[in-house]
């Protein structure tokens, strides 16, 4: 039966006149590089953000959102000071930042691959041999000291390291968008949880001043129920009325240990280091200014690290297409070697060796052809990963564009409902007192009063996370220029 070497190895020394001619020639083609040229698909660009009414703002170069810290446009100093800690101690962050280091590395190491590799060493041996051993033309007993020097080198002909390298590079890059968006994403979170806290100091405030309210009502009722003008039912209701608002009121300290807690943690601290002072929500968010759909593809970390991540699949494209082209490397020792210590660094005792290889692979049974196909499947996933990111994008920003123009709406429906139930309120004690209504319609009135204080509190904090989000889904003030060029 016939056998066919899965691959072809040839081999040939290098006289001292070949060497220069040969390197020549290598040097000559090594500037093919096969693999598809990488372009940036295409992808679906809105011409204006819909929920983005007349009244918003276009974002300019100098507003403070595109300085990066964009939280500074809430105007409040204790988020800027928190802002700041998540920068310098935040853990997850710090994760981030040697992920990126490890992938900055892997550009050095692919770039290695670039140069010969050399290796030197020493040996000493003592070697005694049989004296029966057929052929034995040596000394039966002899020393060797060697210094060899060796050198390798596969010249990059077909571009597999220049793919490798520009896979790396690209790997790098998007791993710094990915740092970016950790980055972004913390700081939003941080300043989610701040403003949430807020807003239950401020429903704390509220539902302070109301138990005090209900206190004085429940001392008013008890005082006519002395005078007999009111019954025991008045009271009980008075009381109940009192004690669950308590409950309500002591509940919400729950709530905001939890939110104080969370900051703590995202600034890099024990919850048991940090507290946060009460400071009541009292004013809505600023305008969040509004760049065009155009250019939330270069502000947006996300989409830049898919971007990058599709560069690198299609360099993966060429690296797999280099295994059908053959495979030349370049060898070269040399060194001294003696029988005797004495004389091993003398002229007389130095060798040297220069050869090449070159190898075809002939036969793989299809493996080369399905790498190379993975690796377009790969590049092909990544455009789909793309564009799906960056519809995703636009989405974000219509939503809490939306989010923003309702709850502005639906704060003064609110704000209607507020003073209705406040004015109805006040009908209810006039009438209790005239004699005219029971304790109950007196409660329920309470009741829907306080509900909708806290309804225009929550809607004031909605307005904060929903402003949040915005910023944090038109990048933050990132854009594509601050990724490094490595």
């Amino acid at each position: 039966m016939l056998r066919l070497p899965s691959r072809i190895h040839l081999e040939w020394p290098l006289g001292k006149c070949a060497v220069v001619p040969v390197i020549l020639a290598i040097v000559a083609i090594g500037g093919c590089t096969v693999g598809p040229k990488y372009t940036r698909p295409s992808a679906e660009v809105p011409p204006a953000f819909r929920e983005a009414g007349p009244d918003w703002k276009v974002a300019e170069p100098s507003d403070a959102i595109a300085k990066g810290k964009w939280w500074e446009i809430y105007g409040d100093p204790q988020l800027n000071s928190l802002e700041e800690q998540v920068s310098v101690s935040n853990e997850s962050l710090k994760a981030e930042e040697e992920q990126f280091a490890q992938a900055r590395e892997a550009i050095r190491i692919s770039r290695s691959q670039y140069y010969p590799q050399i290796t030197a060493g020493a040996l000493g041996a003592h070697y005694s041999e049989s004296p029966n051993r057929p052929l034995n033309l040596s000394l039966p007993s002899y020393q060797d000291y060697q210094i060899p020097v060796q050198a390798s080198w596969e010249p990059d002909l077909w571009g597999r390291v220049r793919r490798t390298v520009e896979a790396s590079r690209s790997e790098a890059q998007a791993t710094a968008a990915d740092l970016a968006n950790v980055d972004l994403s913390l700081h939003a979170e941080l300043a989610q949880d701040y403003f949430e806290l807020r807003g239950l100091d401020a429903q704390k405030k509220l539902l302070d001043s109301t138990v005090d309210t209900y206190q004085r009502a429940l001392d008013l009722t008890e005082s006519r129920y002395n005078g007999g003008v009111a019954s025991a039912v008045d009271v009980a209701q008075a009381q109940t009325q009192l004690e669950t608002t308590r409950a309500q009121d002591q509940d919400v300290d729950v709530a905001r240990a939890a939110y104080e807690h969370a900051i703590a943690v995202l600034t890099g601290k024990p919850p048991y280091e940090l507290t946060v002072p009460p400071l009541p929500l009292t004013t809505p968010p600023p305008v969040t200014p509004v760049s065009a759909p155009s250019q939330l593809l270069e502000r947006r970390p996300d989409i830049a690290a898919a971007e990058r991540r599709m560069q690198e699949a299609n360099a993966r494209i060429g690296v797999a297409e280099t295994a059908y082209y053959p495979t030349i490397s370049l060898s070269a020792s040399g060194g001294f070697e003696s029988g005797s210590a004495g004389t091993l660094l003398q002229g007389d005792s130095g060798f040297w060796s220069l050869a090449g290889s070159a190898a075809e692979l002939i036969f793989d049974g299809g493996q080369r052809r399905g790498l190379t196909e993975q690796a377009r499947a790969a590049y092909r996933q990544s455009v789909d990963n793309y564009r799906q990111t960056t519809l995703t994008a636009f989405q974000e920003v219509e939503d809490n564009l939306a989010a923003l123009r309702v709850l502005q709406t639906e704060t003064g429906t609110e704000e209607a409902a507020v003073a209705t139930a406040q004015h109805s309120l006040d009908l209810s004690i006039t009438r209790y007192k005239g004699g005219v209504a029971n304790y109950l319609e007196v409660t329920t009135a309470q009741s829907a009063a306080l509900s909708d204080e806290i309804t225009a509190l929550n809607i004031l904090s909605r307005q904060f996370s929903a402003s949040i989000l915005l910023v944090k889904a038109l990048g933050g003030g990132w854009d594509v220029s601050k990724i490094p060029a490595m």
